[in-house]
């Protein structure tokens, strides 16, 4: 490595900093995102580049990576010297990033491959936009119980939705009823087809079969884990994973005081949710994960007890992934090898 580049990168701009390791010296330009190759013909094949994570992060990265030696993404929740430091400019921000890069001292964020990132954004859109529904739903019986009146049965259908429409209420409150359903068709409409292509894509995800027979663990529920895990093989151990999930206790330690709390919910709250859903169903198929749980349950409570099978599952999620192996009959423990099961 003959130069640092340290990169603040905003949507439509971004400053950089050439650091040449020889000299010490520090060379500042500036550019706008439409000037990426005027950027790349100054960069060298055995420049190391770093750039702070961003939503627009890994079309920089796709740009320039094959311009330079080693592109490396920027953590900055560890990172705090930026977000900590009290002169906030965007030279020194780009000046700081090259020379903790120069010293090998850069915290680095983990980039997915573009499919597992593909396919996380469309989760994570299914995600809000179930939500949104939600939100409306309640809506809907706001509206009835501000008129003296009680929705019996749930609104999953079309056709119960479509009933609501029969009931007298006040003209400005059909209004609102009319106008929410309309929004609520279209939201499930929407969904269904995230769902199709959550499905259908989670097959081009190395370990899909694997994780898929687990059972609890169905096609678009395990698209939704592997979009978050994507390669196991970035993963040291169980206890890393654990870590990235943010299913794993705070700790706290001064002098000979030790403290573990909650958990620390970092990464991403998608891959946790999903995660505890599986192990809810998981828990109804394997005597293992049931007597576990319901053990804990009854020391601890529901709450932490799911948490520690949640924990659980993962590690097995991780054990599957990492050997390749693909269960025959999970609740009894029988493996079979993907090349055997085909």
């Amino acid at each position: 490595m003959r130069r640092a580049i340290g990169v603040d990168l905003h949507s439509n701009m971004f400053v950089v900093s050439f650091f040449d390791l020889h000299t010490k010296e520090h060379r500042m330009k500036r550019f706008k995102l439409t000037e990426l190759d005027q950027f790349t013909s100054q960069l060298k094949k055995d420049d190391v580049v770093g750039v702070e994570a961003t939503t627009n992060t890994r079309y920089f990265v796709n740009r320039i990576k094959c311009f330079v030696g080693d592109v490396k993404v920027v953590n900055p929740v560890e990172f705090k010297v930026i977000s900590a430091s009290v002169k906030k400019t965007d030279e020194h921000d780009a000046k700081v990033i090259a020379e903790f890069l120069s010293k090998d001292m850069i915290p680095e964020v983990r980039m997915k491959s573009d499919r597992a990132a593909e396919l996380y954004s469309v989760a994570n859109t299914r995600d809000k936009l179930v939500k949104l529904r939600t939100v409306l739903k309640n809506k809907i019986h706001s509206l009835f119980n501000a008129q003296g009146l009680t929705i019996k049965g749930r609104l999953s259908s079309e056709k119960a939705l479509d009933n609501l429409m029969t009931e007298q209420l006040p003209r400005t409150a059909h209004l609102e009823l009319s106008v929410i359903i309309t929004q609520i068709k279209g939201l499930t409409q929407g969904i269904k087809e995230l769902d199709k292509e959550l499905e259908k894509g989670g097959r081009d995800l190395p370990g899909h079969e694997n994780i898929t027979s687990i059972k609890g663990i169905a096609p678009k529920s395990g698209t939704i884990l592997l979009s978050v895990i994507d390669d196991i093989h970035n993963f040291e151990n169980e206890k890393k994973l654990a870590a990235y999930f943010g299913i794993v206790p705070r700790v706290e330690q001064s002098n000979e005081k030790h403290h573990s709390g909650h958990i620390t919910k970092r990464g991403s709250k998608l891959g946790r949710t999903t995660l505890v859903q599986c192990t809810l169903s998981a828990i109804r198929y394997s005597p293992i994960l049931y007597a576990f749980y319901h053990r804990l349950q009854v020391k601890k409570g529901s709450g932490k007890a799911i948490i520690a099978t949640a924990k659980k599952m993962l590690d097995l999620i991780y054990i599957v992934l990492k050997n390749d192996w693909v269960f025959e009959d999970f609740p009894n423990g029988i493996m079979k090898t993907p090349s055997l099961s085909k």
